[in-house]
């Protein structure tokens, strides 16, 4: 098994690193250094996505060859997702593709894995949405496309800083995986070990000096296997409270719910889907990422990107271990998803308003050590 795990990661980075120099060769998929949510100036290729899912493809058939993943799992975990892979991957080579098409090839690949994977939402632990959706296949695939078009521009939205959407999901796949094996559940286990193992390829070139980012492509890919793999987790294992699958996106889906909301309270009803520079990540890199190496250069800024993810980590393991843990109690696991969206309100309004302790800015110590990381 570490063999193959060995072998799949080495994949992944000479993937990774042949993506960078074909996107440099031929001049396509470089993100843009100007825009609202921008923080980076140097040229980087927003194609990360390719190497994942490649990656992913090619360890699917490695699994099944090994016996891991049944033949029939792997194709139609590939094919289910590249609807929502390809959208974004237009988007990322094109810059053409707007955002309802790719929620709706989203919402494709979500009903290809409610009719082809059995990835429905059949209950919720609430008594009388779950016996509506016991009777009704056609409300179980609404908010199964719904669940899935969520998280996954959920995950998006958190894609702008180096390492985030790479260790978030990361840490997603981990935890899917260990309740899966928990509950005996191995061939979701290998399946959630097989995305993890994919992420780290990309993470190699990604963190923390930004070679390569995530993009659409990557970000609705990954979204979409958490989103999925959330929901058979809880569809295979009756004793696994969908409290727990909802607690593992937690971060992600409460940034998107808590930044529309703070858009129509300012600005009104039009303006909730309008991007912005507000959001918690954006918040800490510009007012706790501090260090006054930002005034030596490029390098160093891109250092302070890097800086931003750890905190936020930080807090997605407010809700992961939790998920973990409680799996298969509903009431511990619903508190839980209080005390993080308290937290996550607290730490917001702690940062808007300045008040925040001295010692949560980031020293020279903590950039210098991220410089040693470079490769």
């Amino acid at each position: 098994m570490v063999l193959w795990m060995t072998v799949l990661i080495a994949f992944g980075i000479a993937v990774g690193g042949l993506t960078i120099q074909c996107a440099k060769w031929g001049g396509f998929g470089a993100d843009e250094s100007h825009g609202v949510q921008k923080v980076h100036q140097h040229w980087v290729p927003r194609l990360g996505g390719v190497p994942v899912f490649l990656c992913f493809a090619f360890g699917c058939l490695l699994w099944d060859a090994l016996g891991y993943l049944s033949q029939y799992a792997a194709l139609a975990l590939v094919a289910c997702s590249l609807p929502a892979f390809l959208g974004g991957l237009v988007e990322d080579v094109s810059r053409r593709a707007g955002i309802t098409p790719r929620l709706l090839l989203t919402l494709l690949a979500a009903m290809l894995g409610w009719f082809f994977m059995d990835g429905q939402i059949r209950r919720l632990d609430v008594p009388i949405v779950d016996e509506l959706l016991a009777r009704s296949g056609i409300l179980s695939l609404l908010i199964t496309g719904f669940a899935v078009t969520g998280v996954v521009h959920a995950i998006n939205i958190i894609d702008g800083y180096n390492g985030l959407c790479g260790f978030f999901s990361l840490i997603a796949f981990a935890a899917i995986g260990a309740i899966a094996a928990l509950h005996g559940d191995h061939s979701l286990a290998q399946a959630a070990l097989l995305a993890g193992i994919s992420l780290i390829g990309f993470l190699f070139w990604n963190y923390p000096m930004g070679r390569l980012f995530l993009g659409d492509a990557g970000a609705y890919f990954v979204g979409f296997l958490i989103a999925e793999f959330s929901i058979l987790l809880v569809a295979r294992n009756p004793l696994v409270s969908p409290w727990s699958a909802l607690l593992i996106v937690a971060y992600p889906v409460w940034e998107t719910l808590f930044s529309m909301f703070r858009r129509a309270i300012s600005g009104g009803l039009r303006q909730m889907g309008r991007a912005d520079a507000l959001h918690l990540h954006h918040l800490i890199y510009r007012r706790l990422v501090k260090s006054r190496q930002h005034q030596d250069g490029h390098r160093a800024n891109v250092l302070r990107n890097a800086m931003t993810a750890p905190y936020l980590i930080v807090l997605v393991l407010l809700c992961i271990v939790p998920a973990v843990l409680f799996s298969t109690q509903p009431a511990v696991l619903f508190g839980f998803c209080v005390v993080f969206a308290v937290s996550y309100i607290y730490c917001y309004r702690m940062i808007v308003r300045l008040r925040v302790p001295r010692w949560l800015v980031v020293r020279r110590m903590a950039t210098r050590w991220l410089g040693s990381l470079d490769h």
